[in-house]
C-alpha cells in the first residue's frame, strides 16, 4: 500500500540498506516517476523522537518494507506558539507598524 500525505512512517533495513538505524518519516508526497517494480520516491521531513521535523529528504524506498509509525510521534499535537495581540497574531505586519502621527498624515495626503 502507497503512503499518503501526512502519513508518519518508519523507514529502517527492510525499506533500504541505507537505513540501518531507523527513522521516522513524514510524508509530503509520493512521486509517480517510474522506478524499479516495489520502489518509490517519496519527499518528506526526518522527524526526532519528539515529533519535530528536522530534516527535509527525498528517499527511494521499498514500498514493502515501509511501517506506520508507532501512534505516540504519529498523533503527536499540532502547538500554537504565536501569540494574539489585539486580535492579530503578533507576526502580522500591521500588529508591528504604527499609524503616521497626524500631521505626517496630512502632508502625505497634500502632495
Amino acid at each position: 500500500m502507497l503512503p499518503r500525505s501526512g502519513d508518519v512512517l518508519e523507514v529502517g533495513r527492510e525499506a533500504s540498506v541505507q537505513f540501518a538505524t531507523p527513522m521516522l518519516f513524514r510524508v509530503i508526497r509520493v512521486h509517480d516517476w517510474p522506478t524499479y517494480d516495489g520502489w518509490v520516491w517519496i519527499d518528506g521531513y526526518e522527524l526526532n523522537t519528539a515529533g519535530d521535523a528536522i530534516e527535509r529528504r527525498s528517499i527511494f524506498v521499498q514500498i514493502s518494507g515501509l511501517h506506520p509509525a508507532r501512534q505516540a510521534a504519529a498523533r503527536r499535537p499540532a502547538v500554537n506558539t504565536r501569540q494574539q495581540v489585539a486580535g492579530q497574531r503578533t507576526g502580522d505586519v500591521t500588529a508591528r507598524r504604527a499609524a503616521p502621527p497626524p500631521q505626517q498624515r496630512l502632508a502625505h495626503n497634500n502632495r
